[in-house]
């Protein structure tokens, strides 16, 4: 039986995975600021057969609240096989660019906020000497584009936290997974205008996350088909790569 936490618990993501561990039994201590949709969300994994389910209201913003959300998940798991990071926002780019509260509380939501978080579990994890943390980046911080270049920046950060941590981690025998998802079908990206070939339904991101645990996979782009298209835009050089909208 595996022990699970999930920050961002309500995301479509985290949800899709949640259900896939239900299946096998796990137990959950599932973190997110929306109380309501948090109930919800363990009804729906403790339905699916799930072992036990701990929910806990937190503001993954609120950094001081790390250490005790930390300290009552230990209290009910005891250990955590897996830490999933899940949360985060979509910002609007052109806001971000007009008005720099909204930028910085952007960063803070997508990277700050991650960074602070993962300082936090990474202590514990190494006490621990074992367990996976898994953590949602995005393929946009792999190169900063115009169209989402405050949130790519963001994400740039968290992932190259996170390959200096596996190395950290992986020494002491726990595992450290970026997760790279291209474009999701889920609210955060309701309304945009969006390639329908290349959008994946949350269900098949969480296959291959759950799959990757198991194989201990370093970098998970996810469909996998984002790694090509993404080494194609890092290879465009910069005199092209400035005049075109991505």
């Amino acid at each position: 039986m595996k022990k699970i936490l999930i920050v961002g618990a309500t995301s479509a993501i985290a949800t899709a995975c949640a259900r896939l561990w239900a299946a096998q039994g796990s137990e959950f201590f599932l973190v997110a600021r929306n109380g309501e949709k948090l109930e919800q969300t363990a009804a729906d994994i403790e339905a699916r057969g799930a072992c036990r389910v701990t929910c806990h209201n937190m503001d993954a913003t609120d950094y001081a609240a790390h250490p005790a959300m930390l300290e009552h998940c230990l209290a009910i798991l005891q250990q955590i096989d897996i830490a999933l990071i899940a949360h985060g926002s979509l910002p609007d780019q052109k806001s971000c660019e007009q008005d720099v509260g909204v930028a910085l509380r952007e960063f803070a939501n997508n990277g700050t906020s991650v960074i602070a978080l993962l300082t936090v579990l990474a202590n514990h994890f190494e006490e621990q000497h074992c367990g996976s943390l898994a953590v949602i980046s995005s393929v946009a911080g792999d190169r900063g584009r115009p169209s989402n270049y405050l949130y790519g920046t963001a994400k740039a950060a968290v992932s190259t936290f996170c390959e200096g941590l596996r190395a950290r981690l992986f020494k002491v025998g726990v595992h450290v997974m970026t997760i790279k998802p291209g474009f999701v079908d889920t609210p955060m990206t309701q309304g945009l205008q969006l390639p329908a070939a290349l959008v994946a339904k949350p269900e098949q991101v969480a296959r291959r996350i759950v799959k990757g645990l198991e194989c201990r996979a370093n970098t998970l782009y996810t469909p996998g088909f984002w790694a090509l298209i993404m080494l194609i835009i890092r290879l465009i050089p910069i005199g092209i790569f400035k005049r075109i909208n991505l």
